[in-house]
């Protein structure tokens, strides 16, 4: 049994306009090519839905109970084609996004949420990773979005401008640095530190700096999170470096957030995607929200 879409359509304004003529009308179709459309689907469905006589046709019972399964059939079509157009349009879908722990604690909470609030119908999944694998899921496909520290990591990707932050010292309340409106790193360094884990770009950072000052990084314990890292400070296990808008998080604890007076506590953070042109709808939408709710960089 073949059954097309446009028959049904017919049918059902045939059933709504009780004429075969302004059905024909509605439905943009000749009077004589109405009726043979008919015939076709009483002969695909082996039963008389009509009746017809000199006054015109008359629906049989099998009509009114094909009426109710047609008008669910075209439903679910139009149903099927409005999905497909949310698709195309990025209105539906799904995006893949590595984040390093800087973006996931400062600015994408509250980013993703007014995106979703926009676009329900779109599901987003969030990954942390250290911005090298981050550059590698993005250029491997594994992710739709990336979002890292810029810089050069040797894969075939774009980076977008997204956000800035600084990179300030954490130490306990009653620090003798706690007392400092900035600090310069030399000045840490005689202190033990508690560090992310191998590999983070925040650990890159600080024994590039050392080196370059001529002093050892005491890494005391390194940890994989902020709240662990915060934690330890507070257990007096050291000082730590994270950025500032992440400390804030952590202003309930015994700590002390210090600006540190370096040229480096500036970072840069960019949207890494595999090229503008290979972005799908829904991931163009994200990108979008991302940078439009980005403030200008600082003059």
């Amino acid at each position: 049994m073949k059954l097309d879409p446009v028959s049904l359509r017919l049918f059902v304004a045939v059933m709504e306009e009780n004429t075969i003529a302004r059905a024909s009308a509605r439905e943009h179709i000749a009077p004589s090519a109405a009726s043979r459309r008919l015939s076709e689907l009483e002969s695909a469905l082996k039963v008389e839905l009509f009746t017809r006589s000199n006054k015109g046709v008359e629906p049989t019972a099998a009509a009114f109970a094909l009426l109710n399964l047609a008008r669910g059939v075209l439903n679910d079509l139009d149903g099927i084609a409005s999905q497909m157009r949310d698709y195309g349009s990025g209105a539906r879908g799904h995006v893949r996004i590595v984040a390093n722990i800087s973006a996931i604690t400062q600015f994408l909470p509250r980013q993703i949420q007014s995106f979703l609030a926009l676009h329900p119908q779109v599901d987003v999944r969030l990954q942390e990773q250290i911005s090298t694998a981050i550059a590698h899921s993005v250029a491997e496909n594994a992710a739709d979005v990336g979002i890292l520290n810029a810089g050069n990591y040797g894969e075939k990707v774009t980076l977008l401008p997204y956000r800035s932050d600084e990179l300030a010292l954490v130490v306990p309340v009653g620090h003798t640095l706690a007392r400092r409106k900035s600090v310069r790193l030399t000045d840490a360094l005689a202190y033990d530190f508690v560090g992310m884990h191998p590999g983070s770009a925040i650990n890159n950072v600080l024994t590039r700096a050392a080196a370059e000052a001529g002093l050892p990084l005491k890494l005391r314990i390194q940890v994989t999170s902020y709240d662990a890292l915060c934690l330890m400070v507070v257990a007096g296990l050291g000082v730590g470096v994270l950025p500032r808008g992440s400390a804030a998080l952590y202003s309930a604890l015994a700590i002390r957030t210090v600006p540190l007076a370096e040229p480096w506590a500036v970072r840069q953070l960019a949207l890494c995607v595999r090229s503008e042109e290979s972005l799908s709808s829904v991931t163009r939408l994200l990108v979008d929200h991302l940078r439009d709710n980005t403030p200008p960089p600082p003059r």
